[in-house]
Parts: C-alpha cells; sequence; structure tokens
C-alpha cells in the first residue's frame, strides 16, 4: 500500500491538476457512471463537530474510495486542521486498499478545485477583482484556485478574526506571489465584495456572511462551507438576485445545505428557480454564462466521486514518479 503525505501530494499534484480532476468528477457523477450514496454523517454535540464517511466507486476507472473526514471547527482556534482527513483508495478488481493519503490536503485540494471549476466555466473572463470570505483550513486552496482560473488583480479577504485574516494575508501573499495578486485583509465583508467579480465563502456560519445587495451585477459567487441544514453563510438576497443557481449534486445540496434549505423552506425561492449540475454544463447539455450582467451562483457540498478521482490521479502520478512510502 502507497502512503502519501501532503508534501508528497504536493510534488506531484498541482491546483491545475485538481481543477482537471473535478471537471472529470462532476462528469462521470452526472453521467451516472459513479455509485455515491449520500454521505454518513455522525454529529458530536460535545466537540461541535460532525464525523462524515463518504464512499464512492467508479467502474470504468476500476476504483473506489472511502474518505474519513470529519469537521471540527474549534480546531483552527488550536492550531489543528478544521477538517482532518484520510481517502483510502481501494482497487476496483481485487477490493484491495492500495493508497492512503492524506485526505486534509485531498479534501482542500479537490474543494478549491470546485469553485476553480465554476469560475473557469462562469466568471467573467474579465473579472479583476475577488473576496474570499473565511481562513479556516479550507481557504487557502480556494483562495489559490481563485487565482488559478482568473487573473485578478486583489483579492480581499475578511474573517471575523481580524488578526487571523492578516495573518493569512501575508502567509497566502508569500506562498501565492507567484500569481501576482495582491491579497489584503478586509476588515468587514462589505469591504471584501464590494466591487468583487469573483466571491467565495467558506465558513461553518450559521449566519448570512455578506449583504446580497452589494455583490455587483455580473459576480460569481462560490459558497463552499454549509454542510449542515442550520448553516447558512449565503445570503438569500444572492438567490432572488441570480440568473442562474448551479449545484456539484442537486441531490446532495437538498439534503444537508441550510445555504438552499432554509430559503426553500421559507419560499425565497423555488426548485424552479435551480439550473443543473455543474456537470451537465461541462457535457454542453446547459448553458453557463450568457452576458455580462448575470449574477451567477454555484453551491457546492461535495461528492464522493470528487475524492475518488482526485486521489487516483494523485496516486498514478506518485507511481510514476516513485514519490510516497510503500507499506507492505
Amino acid at each position: 500500500m502507497l502512503l502519501l503525505s501532503r508534501n508528497d501530494i504536493k510534488q506531484v499534484f498541482s491546483m491545475k491538476d485538481a481543477i482537471e480532476a473535478d471537471k472529470q468528477a462532476f462528469t462521470l457523477f452526472t453521467q451516472g457512471k459513479s455509485d455515491v450514496p449520500l454521505r454518513t454523517q455522525i454529529v458530536s454535540e460535545k466537540q461541535e463537530g460532525t464525523f462524515l464517511f463518504m464512499p464512492a466507486y467508479v467502474e470504468e476507472l476500476d476504483a473506489a474510495a472511502l474518505k474519513v473526514v470529519n469537521i471540527f471547527p474549534k480546531n483552527i482556534d488550536k492550531g489543528l486542521p478544521s477538517a482532518p482527513a484520510q481517502v483510502l483508495l481501494i482497487d476496483g478488481e481485487t477490493g484491495i486498499v492500495n493508497a492512503l493519503l492524506d485526505g486534509t490536503y485531498v479534501t482542500q485540494l479537490r474543494t478549491g478545485a470546485a469553485s476553480g471549476v465554476a469560475l473557469e466555466l462562469f466568471a467573467r473572463k474579465d473579472a479583476k477583482e475577488g473576496a474570499l470570505i473565511g481562513t479556516g483550513g479550507q481557504a487557502a486552496t480556494q483562495l489559490e484556485a481563485m487565482l488559478c482560473t482568473r487573473k485578478l488583480e486583489v483579492v480581499r479577504v475578511y474573517d471575523l478574526n481580524y488578526e487571523r485574516t492578516k495573518e493569512f494575508s501575508e502567509k497566502m501573499s508569500e506562498e501565492l506571489a507567484h500569481y501576482g495578486t495582491r491579497i489584503i485583509p478586509a476588515a468587514s465583508s462589505d469591504e471584501a465584495i464590494t466591487g468583487a467579480d469573483v466571491i467565495v465563502t467558506v465558513t461553518p456560519s450559521t449566519k448570512p456572511v455578506f449583504d446580497g445587495t452589494k455583490v455587483k451585477e455580473g459576480a460569481t459567487v462560490s459558497c463552499v462551507g454549509s454542510y449542515q441544514p442550520d448553516m447558512q453563510e449565503m445570503d438569500p438576497v444572492i438567490l432572488e438576485r441570480a440568473s442562474k443557481i448551479y449545484f456539484d449534486s442537486e441531490e446532495a445540496v437538498l439534503s444537508e445545505a441550510g445555504d438552499i434549505l432554509i430559503p426553500l423552506e421559507k419560499g425565497i425561492i423555488s426548485k424552479d428557480d435551480f439550473t443543473g449540475d455543474i456537470g451537465e454544463v461541462l457535457l454542453g447539455n446547459l448553458v453557463g454564462r450568457e452576458n455580462e450582467q448575470e449574477i451567477i451562483v454555484f453551491k457546492t457540498v461535495g461528492i464522493g466521486t470528487q475524492d475518488l478521482v482526485t486521489a487516483k490521479t494523485i496516486v498514478d502520478k506518485a507511481r510514476e514518479q516513485h514519490v510516497g512510502t510503500e507499506w507492505s
């Protein structure tokens, strides 16, 4: 069995690779070529955390995967990952586990890449300004996905903890300097989103983290953070203003994402307002952006196919380049 750490994965796999893997995953999912049961959740009220178990199988890839990812928001105050995880890659012919990957980093990559796919498809080609709300464990790859898909001049970052926002902005300015984008802390979410062409939210908030009336025409919004029915980082106003609303998986979103479930329950939107899954756009069955004024929303909760395709691509590259540790 091949063991792959975060550093091992970084040696062989980039954000561009992750975006391409997610495109394949979304396409396979929409074509019905992946078997992805809804993830199992166990809530820890004591720790305000959630244990998540995500299986997937793709016959044509001869591979299955199981990701164990545990969402513990309080970890950020302890200097620990807020979404610790491991991914098991399983041989589809023999059922033998043939690789174990740092699932925290796989999750960060494939989740960031989901926004990357959405922005590549929907963001205005001339997008210059970005906004990132949230600086937790998923934020760095969300930021890189933004920079990877559009040549942004500036990204304004906001988090409730301003000191953490400054530290994150400084760190990312160094790590992502090669993109040539100014990454600066914002004192409020209004300051972050005003004028932004692309907006990504990645928080576990139970109330909206931005004012939907202040989002400019033509913006693309990717909401990543909410994964429970009571979580709602997206202002419902933006759903009313949006020309199109896409999902990674409508079924998965409607099973757990308060961002959509709460506005549905209140009658702010209906299912008639949904455009469809992003895989349909990749397959050419749905249209993406049609003009420069449209506001487009993408809501993702993550699907197991992403983990499987990402993990398999990483393992294939690692074996080719003789990276990682063999455990027998």
